[in-house]
């Protein structure tokens, strides 16, 4: 039997229990790909990171992300209550900014007013959606093609692709057919002018086991950004995400002048203590 320390992270909230919760295993070097999975599969949670001392002498530590069935290369909010856990655990990053190692590479994340933002990884594939698959996902939304402003793939590491509706309500109004989507859909809509959130977002998500819609999502915002920003988003905004889901997730978005994009939010420690990992069964 082993224990490591655990924390599970509650990001883009400054309230406990409003955010999206990130499980953190600290110190995972000598665990396994199957202890891993084993784990993220307990804790049930969209996502279950791993901390490990980097390979890259440019990063500060290594992160491995699984949900409870497979492992990603990216993910958003993971990559913000890991490094959440990794600086409360007594983590010093060797420059200005942490630098995280993990599947799709090194990500810098910077510091500011005690909220943390990552800088947007490279998209792993952009561009328009086959009318075959759009048409898939329209009718598994419940829409109109009509209703849809903009579609595109906007993936960067889980899959995503982008849906554009006119209004916020409209986005908060959808109840999809999830056995229906044929891949994971994120979908966004401006709020009236003069709101506290710019925009609402809502990502669906059937293919990730035991999860249909993700409470608040760094990557999927990450990549709504570096598809919509500066032409229909602003440079500088705050997401709305999870209300329909009983939360209060805020994700604060900026193109800075180099054309790099940081999606950052408030996190907060909800759970601290061991997980002890024993054998596997027989079976």
């Amino acid at each position: 039997m082993t224990s490591r320390d655990f924390r599970q992270v509650d990001v883009f909230t400054d309230e406990p229990l409003l955010g999206n919760p990130v499980a953190v295993v600290h110190d995972a070097d000598a665990m396994s790909d199957d202890e891993m999975q084993r784990i993220a599969r307990w804790t049930n949670l969209s996502e279950t990171t791993f901390l490990l001392a980097p390979t890259d002498p440019a990063a500060d530590y290594r992160l491995r992300i699984f949900t409870p069935s497979t492992e990603l290369p990216f993910a958003g909010h993971p990559t913000l209550g890991s490094a959440h856990a990794w600086l409360e655990a007594g983590g010093a990053p060797a420059g200005e900014r942490v630098v995280q190692q993990c599947g799709i590479g090194l990500v810098e994340l910077r510091r500011a007013g005690g909220r943390l933002a990552f800088a947007a990884p490279d998209l792993l594939r952009s561009g328009p959606v086959d009318d075959a698959l759009a048409d898939r996902i329209v009718a598994a939304l419940g829409l109109d093609r009509a209703a849809v402003l903009g579609m595109a793939w906007a993936d960067n590491g889980p899959g995503w692709v982008g849906v554009r509706l006119g209004s916020a309500a409209e986005v908060l109004a959808l109840a999809p057919s999830y056995a229906d989507l044929p891949v994971d859909v994120g979908v966004i809509g401006p709020h009236p002018e003069g709101s506290e959130c710019a925009v609402e977002v809502r990502a669906f998500c059937p293919h990730a086991a035991g999860i249909t819609e993700d409470p608040v999502t760094g990557s999927l915002n990450a990549s709504l950004a570096q598809w919509l920003a500066g032409d229909v988003l602003p440079a500088s905004y705050v997401a709305a995400q999870g209300t329909v889901l009983g939360r209060r997730g805020r994700v604060h978005v900026e193109t800075a002048a180099d054309g790099t994009i940081w999606v950052g939010g408030d996190t907060c420690t909800t759970i601290h203590g061991t997980v002890t990992l024993g054998p596997p069964s027989a079976d």
